[in-house]
């Protein structure tokens, strides 16, 4: 049986804390389906992310994108989803989730630092 993510979102965490043995079986619940079939772990996060998408879940698309991450799934493969959104569920849909997966792709960057470069003075001493 799987145990509780230390990362829930708020809403998840307080239902974990308040009634353990309901989100104990659907966390087994959702484990059992995974297993269920043959897709490996990454094209399920894919898989997770698009009906996130399709069903204009914010809080879904933003767990599903980070677990996608965490697979080695690239943030250019994560937006392609919404891409593929767009013949199916509209372009407004398409663009509101890929700007929920920017969220997390965009923090999964590591950041650069920028050091300004000092001009020397032009004058001699």
């Amino acid at each position: 049986m799987r145990t509780k993510s230390p990362k829930l979102p708020t809403g998840a965490s307080k239902l974990a804390t308040r009634h353990p043995a309901v989100w104990e079986s659907f966390a087994e619940l959702g484990e059992c389906c995974a297993e269920a079939g043959p897709l490996d772990v990454r094209t399920r996060h894919l898989v997770k992310l698009a009906l996130a998408t399709g069903a204009g879940l914010e809080g879904a698309v933003h767990s599903h994108a980070r677990r996608a991450l965490s697979e080695g799934v690239t943030g250019e493969e994560i937006r392609h989803i919404a891409l593929l959104a767009i013949p199916t569920l509209g372009l407004s849909t398409a663009v509101r989730a890929m700007t929920w997966m920017d969220d997390i792709t965009d923090s999964a960057r590591p950041t650069r630092k920028v050091v300004k470069k000092r001009r020397a003075s032009s004058r001699s001493r």
